[in-house]
């Protein structure tokens, strides 16, 4: 009888390294840039391209900067040069070039795969990543080098890295330009964004194990029910570990496996409205004839937020590019590409067609990102995908349900009220405003977390407190709200309550910018709420009782982060000679304190104060002096 496999490697990477599976016509040319030779072995980029010519140079100057060894390019069908481009990189020792010769009823991507699983070049690869020519790896980890994030996942005990998309859109640019992708657009999505969380895996690669994806590797049938995947660690691209259902199924991120903070794929899937014009009339790699209209163009187009990170690399990008065109055969074809797409996009701009296309994008750019439909709903079929399932996962995923379910379950949500990050809404961008209460909110998830998204789109944003906090601050008194947030609060009360004195402070100055925008939304002309320029900055105890002494609040909001119990209970203690009458802790200051959101009760009893008005201490805790009358 044969034993089962146990999953360990058939080779080590040093003896993948040591073959050399390369074609005949592989480094043929002497040139003076060379393959990167890495510490982990070879590193391989996996591609298919059709017509790419105009943009293969800065792809693949881009993929070497960042340290791939090896770029193994899929072409079929191509009519601009791309496939000869590939074939010279390859002469000059830089790409390999295979054909994509589509089996009838395949469609491209899926029979490029095919191929590169029995390539040698790819089975005899320590680690693998799937791209498509529109996709650019962006490292923010370390000095941004593919070695240096392997080495933090090895660290890590890691052999994977599951990284999720940041969608970048065309950043208003209509006219074509030569410039580099990379350095042209560098508008993106929200990071929050979840329609544009699908998923690329870099991953190390045994072919005997793996049957390579698009988005994800999938696991042979064979080693399902052996101990290989217990082998199997990946983390998502915050360095943090990926949940195990991950190894059998999925190919986006969720809101608990989503993280950019060490890795990102930017997708320039449009482009400029002249790029994204040629794409439309000459077919895509899946041939949906369908793909390219207004629709995709609003999913795509998302220019809410600036990330520049891929300036890091211009500088040797640059450098590798001009190298590359050093080369006078390969300079030909590239001018070629160029020239062919510039002739092209002049003959699309003497039809009607393309002046009908320019205002069909722009209406669609005009689509809020709240309103965007990614594809049809489909209910997700959840007998189904469990009968697909094999035993070994469903006990993992059983085991990993119930370890969530054992955790103890933060009262305040896992994302809080607000974007993770420093608020930048400064680009201009269209977005749906909703009537919450009496204040209009904007869908903008750059400033609010996906939940409250939700709530927002639903006119529910905060509206237990909406309707309570009006109800219990006396007639007639200052207001002192420290940490305003989005001001939603002050600013409620001052449309319901305009016998209120009301200031408002917070050192964010990117919420400033979000108060800005709303009282121009709501028209607010009166005197409430003022606002304090002033931060409280590092000593923010001592600073928060010299700005509460001088305003001799009647009613003190406590909602800034940093509101901690015990920091909430020295700012008071401060305050002793002309105590507020009513102080409410709420917002974020909740949400930090959330692991002893019980100890805010304790600590203001030490200076006289008891809970009042039965908030659900989730959401508020509301104090008056002991024995103070309610109202």
């Amino acid at each position: 009888m044969t034993a089962k496999k146990t999953g360990k490697p058939k080779t080590k990477p040093s003896e993948k390294v040591a073959q050399h599976p390369y074609s005949p016509i592989f480094g043929s040319v002497p040139f003076p840039l060379k393959q990167h030779i890495s510490p982990h072995g070879r590193i391989t980029a996996v591609s298919m391209m059709k017509d790419e010519g105009p943009f293969l140079i800065e792809w693949v100057a881009h993929h070497l900067a960042v340290g791939f060894t090896d770029l193994v390019v899929y072409t079929n069908d191509c009519s601009d040069g791309t496939d000869d481009m590939l074939i010279r990189l390859e002469e000059l020792g830089l790409a390999h070039h295979r054909r994509n010769d589509i089996p009838e009823g395949l469609k491209p991507q899926p029979s490029a795969l095919n191929y590169a699983q029995a390539e040698p070049i790819v089975q005899q690869s320590d680690w693998v990543m799937v791209f498509d020519a529109d996709e650019f790896l962006s490292i923010r980890y370390g000095d941004g080098t593919i070695d240096g994030l392997i080495t933090a996942a090895k660290d890590r005990g890691a052999n994977g890295v599951v990284v999720t998309w940041r969608i970048f859109g065309s950043g208003g640019i209509v006219e074509w330009s030569r410039a580099p992708v990379t350095e042209q657009y560098l508008m993106a999505a929200p990071t929050t964004w979840n329609k544009g969380w699908g998923v690329k895996t870099f991953f190390t690669f045994d072919a005997d194990y793996w049957k390579l994806g698009i988005h994800r590797p999938k696991m042979k049938n064979r080693h399902i029910d052996t101990p290989f995947p217990d082998t199997v660690h990946w983390l998502n691209g915050s360095g943090l570990p990926m949940e195990d259902y991950f190894k059998f199924r999925g190919w986006r991120s969720i809101t608990r496996t989503v993280g950019y903070d060490w890795v990102q794929l930017n997708h320039y899937a449009v482009k400029s409205v002249d790029s994204y014009a040629i794409r439309k009339m000459r077919g895509n790699v899946n041939n949906k004839k369908d793909k390219y209209n207004s629709d995709y163009w609003s999913l795509q187009d998302r220019n809410e937020v600036r990330d520049d990170t891929m300036l890091r690399y211009s500088a040797e990008r640059n450098r590798i590019i001009d190298i590359l065109l050093c080369d006078p055969v390969l300079a030909e074809l590239h001018r070629a590409a160029v020239e062919r797409a510039e002739a092209r996009l002049t003959e699309l701009k003497a039809t009607e067609a393309y002046h009908e296309l320019v205002a069909d994008l722009a209406a669609a750019s005009a689509v809020p990102i709240s309103q965007i439909v990614a594809k049809p709903p489909q209910p997700r079929d959840k007998e189904k995908i469990a009968a697909l399932m094999s035993e070994v996962e469903k006990r993992q995923g059983d085991a990993a349900k119930a370890k969530r379910k054992a955790k103890a379950q933060p009262l305040a949500g896992d994302l809080g009220t607000y974007a993770a990050g420093p608020i930048d809404i400064s680009a201009e961008v269209p977005l749906e405003w909703v009537r919450n209460g009496t204040i209009e909110l904007p869908v903008d998830p750059r400033i609010f977390a996906p939940p409250v998204l939700k709530s927002i789109s639903a006119g529910k944003f905060e509206r237990k407190l909406a309707r309570r906090l009006p109800q219990i601050v006396p007639d007639a008194v200052r207001l002192l709200e420290i940490g305003f947030g989005c001001g939603f609060h002050a600013l409620h009360l001052s449309a319901l309550r305009p016998d209120l004195s009301i200031t408002i402070q917070d050192d964010d100055r990117g919420f400033h910018a979000v108060l800005a925008a709303l009282i121009s939304r709501s028209g607010f002309t009166g005197p409430n709420p003022r606002i304090l320029s002033e931060t409280l900055g590092a000593a923010f105890v001592a600073s928060a009782i010299a700005v509460a002494s001088r305003e001799a609040p009647d009613v003190l909001f406590l909602s800034d982060p940093r509101a901690t119990p015990s920091a909430a209970e020295r700012i008071l203690a401060g305050l002793s000679k002309n105590a507020p009458e009513l102080v409410v802790v709420l917002g974020r200051a909740i949400e930090a304190s959330i692991a002893d959101v019980e100890g805010y009760a304790p600590a203001l009893a030490r200076l006289g104060y008891e809970p009042a008005f039965g908030f659900d201490p989730r959401l508020a805790q509301a104090f008056k002096p002991r024995s103070s009358p309610e109202a």
